[in-house]
């Protein structure tokens, strides 16, 4: 990869911050989730977070090494139009504050799969849980151990197996002590290091472009962010309307792994601004990561010879002894803010989902949480094992997006007539869940020229269209009538929720308009 880390310097004051950085993190993680000792602390943080520590760990938990390798290596490929991603991903956390939300609160329910035995039945609610353990394993988890330790590997020269499980038995540690608290915890102070250390690799890189004029008029031809309506993966009519709605809806609205924090926030009140804060702060990510990979295409691309190599080139190159501990330490904590998280998630979703429904419904708080633990213990080692069959892809990101979409057209398609169409019966839900693998398996297999997310906007409307025949033939003769949460959350809204949400979207529009 031309130059190696052997050029990388580094200093006893590079050692001192990232252990310094790790014990912070590991004594803060513990410190904080001591008492749990109950399955609604293990899983759920006692239904006791605040919306900034949300918003944070929202963040923390989301932008990993598969947005600091992935996103920044298709920055390098394909520019800015990759931002779509995230500022998307802001208006759709408005909508999961203001229509998603207050009916999971209300129904004070532990796991998404929950909902859907509310709304369905048993079935499919095995189901939702089965597919999501399944994708956290082989996708999830796997794709943020390879990224991390392709990234130490590009610039430390660590070896990519021992990277792997270096990565995946330090956060899983902590994980399996402390629950849920561990891991928010965990992710303001990751979430702070990882914000900050994408500002200084940026500001380097505006420096070593001789300032922003310079960048702007370097990266012109890839500062726009609407491409042609025949474009092979960011149409952008697939963004605006189409198939980017799917995964997005998903990711922030029903998967566990992003959703579980709002589900412990203490009020309606708190996960709302939350999830607004997480919006706002989305707005700017692409600012720290893409705008990298762009700037690596023009300063380094004789060094890069696979994009997703762009972002760990630049830190190599630009950073100065001394700082290379602290954004190695910036490193590690976006790779274990999003481990931790999706191994707490995952553990939740088979101690309650699965455990605790089908095998020991008599299972108490104390049998759930060693059940969550040994769980995420599994989980690490397979994670680990699968990990290394990632680098067969041609690019992280594409790998993540493209197998998601087997399964999130169907469960968007079941959570949305389940919310809005109260006749829905439990058939149509299941059946379209499946329906969902053998249409986008066809699309990807007969089409493979066309975006991914037209696969993925085609597929939802083929699962819809099922549903809502089957509705009309067989509707329910009376919608169900979900449960009320008995542990008192407060379901008063955000005062001024409205401004805070339209904030977040005009801030979307008027970055769209920059950069059109």
């Amino acid at each position: 990869m031309g130059a190696g880390p052997a050029n990388m310097t580094f200093q006893r004051l590079d050692i001192a911050a990232f252990a310094g950085f790790l014990l912070l993190v590991v004594g803060v993680s513990l410190y904080a989730s001591r008492g749990s000792k109950s399955a609604a602390g293990y899983f759920l943080a006692g239904r006791n977070l605040p919306w900034w520590l949300i918003g944070f760990s929202l963040i923390a938990s989301n932008i990993s090494t598969e947005h600091f390798v992935g996103m920044a290596g298709r920055g390098y490929d394909l520019g800015l139009a990759i931002a779509s991603y995230e500022w998307m991903a802001a208006v759709t956390l408005v909508l999961v504050g203001l229509f998603f939300l207050p009916r999971f609160l209300a129904a004070g329910i532990y796991t998404i799969p929950e909902y859907l035995e509310f709304r369905y039945d048993v079935r499919t609610r095995t189901l939702m849980a089965g597919f999501i353990l399944a994708a956290y394993v082989l996708v999830a988890l796997a794709t943020v151990l390879y990224s991390g330790a392709l990234a130490l590997e590009s610039i430390f020269g660590l070896d990519m197996s021992a990277g792997i499980w270096l990565i995946g038995v330090l956060a899983g540690g902590y994980t399996i002590y402390g629950g849920l608290k561990a891991v928010v915890w965990s992710d303001l102070i990751q979430g702070v290091a990882l914000l900050l250390g994408g500002v200084v690799v940026t500001v380097l890189g505006f420096r070593a472009m001789g300032g922003l004029g310079p960048f702007l008029e370097a990266a012109d031809g890839k500062l726009h962010t609407v491409l042609p309506l025949n474009h092979p993966e960011m149409p952008w009519l697939a963004v605006f309307i189409g198939g980017l709605w799917i995964p997005n809806i998903f990711y922030w609205g029903l998967n566990q792994f992003i959703t579980q924090r709002t589900l412990a926030a203490r009020s309606l009140a708190d996960g709302q601004r939350g999830l607004f804060l997480a919006g706002f702060i989305k707005l700017f990510i692409p600012f720290i990561i893409i705008f990298p990979g762009i700037m690596a295409a023009e300063l380094f691309a004789d060094q890069v010879t696979n994009p997703d190599q762009a972002y760990p080139v630049m830190m190599r190159e630009l950073l100065p002894a001394g700082l290379t501990g602290l954004m190695f330490a910036a490193l590690f904590g976006a790779v274990m803010s999003s481990l931790d998280s999706m191994l707490n998630s995952a553990a939740t979703i088979f101690s309650v989902d699965l455990y605790k429904r089908h095998l020991r419904p008599e299972s108490s708080s104390r049998r759930l949480m060693a059940v969550g633990r040994v769980t995420t213990g599994v989980l690490v080692v397979v994670a680990c094992l699968w990990a290394p069959l990632v680098a067969r892809a041609p690019s992280v990101f594409e790998y993540i997006q493209m197998f998601w979409g087997f399964i999130s057209p169907g469960i968007v398609a079941a959570f949305l007539f389940g919310i809005f169409a109260r006749r829905t019966p439990p058939a149509a839900a299941f059946g379209g869940m499946v329906l969902g693998i053998p249409v986008y398996g066809l699309l990807l297999w007969t089409l493979p020229e066309v975006a991914f997310l037209h696969h993925m906007a085609i597929t939802f409307l083929a699962i819809s269209a099922y549903i809502a025949v089957v509705t009309r033939a067989r509707p329910l003769s009376a919608p169900r009538r979900l449960p009320r949460a008995a542990d008192g959350v407060d379901l008063t809204p955000a005062t001024g929720a409205g401004f805070w949400a339209g904030g977040v979207i005009a801030g979307a529009a008027v970055l769209y308009i920059i950069f059109w």
